[in-house]
């Protein structure tokens, strides 16, 4: 009995229709994921980059001292007597070998007198010896005797003109006086002092430089200074010595800077407070990438290079960290594209798109 398929009615064959077509979809969905799935390999990461340029990795400081005249006299009173003149104040420019004060010396002047005398004395008993000796009435003890008398008396009155002189107060230099500390009518000691003396020509800074920075500097060099009291006025000063030892308990190391020898003229006095910005461990123009560009493995220091869209392992010899960038001394030229951050999570080889730019 020939076979005939059974009638099924439109609405169920429609039905199947449907369903047939969901499967044929789901079929091509699973093709294109598989698809998909082969293309991630390829799939190119988003990263940021950096182009190695050159630098400036110099190291700067910030120092600041009071300026304060290189030389700095104390004149003190060498005998002990009252105060009868005082010719100098304070702001007063003195000349070397002009007086500044002058002490009673009256009881040197007296013991000068006696002194001339006893000479005079000893001179005549030296003449009377040497005529008596010429006759052979004197030993020879006795005339070396006469003569060291006379000796003896010279010195003195030396002795006591030199104490009297000390009377008289004079400026050893070309000065000016900063401190008079001595009135008329009062009574001085010796080594008391009488007034303090500067060279304004001669200003300086002396700084405290750290162990770890002293040691890039030299003498000779120079250093911006300003001022705060005069902002606007730029010098330049230079490094006049570096002192041979460090405080003990400061560690610091005392850097004299010299101003320049107009600037009294300009305006600058002792006791301004001076800044100094200046570089030390000179690095100018070096090559460097970011700090966070530099990977390390197995004691070796290596840089992603990006070329044709691929990252490139890259060693690298490193040298100082400044801030957030690091000096490649070795294994990177000027113009490469570099990986600019951390790069432990990325290969060699691995496909990658630039998305930003760092520096």
């Amino acid at each position: 009995m020939p076979f005939s398929p059974p009638s099924i009615p439109f609405p169920q064959l429609a039905i199947l229709a449907l369903l047939l077509l969901s499967l044929s979809a789901c079929s091509d969905n699973g093709d294109a994921d598989e698809g998909n799935d082969n293309d991630s390999a390829e799939r190119q990461t988003p990263i940021a980059a950096v182009e190695v340029t050159p630098r400036d990795l110099s190291r700067n400081v910030s120092l600041s001292a009071r300026v304060e005249p290189r030389t700095r006299i104390r004149l003190a009173s060498r005998i002990s007597a009252r105060v009868e003149q005082v010719l100098a104040e304070e702001g007063d420019r003195i000349e070397a070998g002009q007086i500044l004060a002058q002490l009673d010396v009256a009881e040197e002047e007296a013991e000068l007198e006696r002194a001339k005398a006893d000479r005079d004395e000893a001179d005549l008993e030296y003449e009377r010896t040497v005529s008596l000796l010429d006759q052979g009435n004197v030993t020879e003890v006795e005339y070396q005797r006469a003569r060291a008398a006379r000796r003896a008396a010279r010195s003195e009155v030396l002795l006591w003109e030199t104490r009297r002189d000390f009377g008289t107060v004079i400026t050893p230099r070309d000065a000016v006086v900063t401190d008079r500390q001595v009135e008329i009518g009062e009574a001085v000691s010796a080594q008391d002092v009488l007034f303090e003396l500067v060279d304004m020509s001669d200003l300086v800074l002396r700084l405290g430089v750290s162990e770890l920075d002293v040691v890039h500097l030299e003498v000779g060099q120079t250093v911006p200074v300003t001022l705060d009291a005069m902002p606007a006025l730029p010098l330049e000063g230079e490094i006049r010595r570096i002192f041979p030892t460090a405080d003990a308990s400061s560690r610091l190391v005392t850097v004299e800077v010299a101003l320049p020898e107009d600037a009294e003229t300009q305006g600058v006095r002792p006791g301004f407070l001076g800044r100094v910005r200046m570089a030390v461990d000179h690095r100018p123009d070096v090559l460097a990438v970011p700090a966070s560009a530099v990977g390390e493995e197995d004691g070796e220091r290596y840089v992603y290079v990006v070329n044709e869209d691929r990252l490139h392992h890259r060693p690298v010899q490193t040298g100082v960290t400044r801030g957030n960038w690091t000096e490649i001394a070795e294994g990177l030229d000027e113009g490469d594209i570099v990986l600019a951050t951390n790069p432990i999570d990325m290969q060699d080889g691995q496909a990658v798109r630039i998305v930003g730019w760092r520096g």
